[in-house]
């Protein structure tokens, strides 16, 4: 009887700190229109950086539709970092860094997930390069005189 309390008590905690991870995603996007440009791209980074844990947690829990809306967020997110540091100048080689580590992660869940699953997260890895190559040109690109 007491094995089962102990349960009781660690899934509610399970339940509650992922609800409290989805509304911190939340309160994180309705900061972003709010927040001054230069600011935008590492908290557009932290909210990408949060989907990405939900993505595999999503998965691994079998609500493959969630953990797709979870991937359009952190391509959206991504790309909206990429674009604030281009505008502002500002933390781009932290976002390229960033989004390396979150297509080299999302590879990782890749091989992890049944075959008819890794077409999305495939595609998502690809924008997500993408990004990378936009903000590595933007990084090095000769200024004209």
């Amino acid at each position: 009887m007491r094995t089962l309390a102990v349960w009781i008590v660690v899934f509610t905690i399970a339940v509650v700190a992922s609800a409290a991870k989805d509304e911190a995603v939340e309160v994180l996007k309705s900061k972003v229109e709010s927040t001054p440009v230069q600011d935008q791209a590492p908290l557009c980074v932290r909210i990408a950086q949060l989907q990405l844990r939900n993505v595999d947690t999503l998965y691994t829990e079998g609500h493959v539709e969630q953990a797709r809306d979870a991937l359009h967020d952190i391509v959206v997110y991504s790309a909206k970092a990429r674009d604030t540091a281009k505008t502002s100048r500002k933390h781009l080689k932290r976002v390229e860094i960033d989004v390396r580590k979150m297509a080299e992660k999302l590879a990782d869940i890749k091989r992890t997930l049944a075959f008819d699953d890794q077409p999305p997260v495939e595609e998502a890895i690809q924008r997500l390069q993408e990004i990378r190559t936009t903000l590595l040109e933007e990084m090095f690109k000769k200024e004209k005189k």
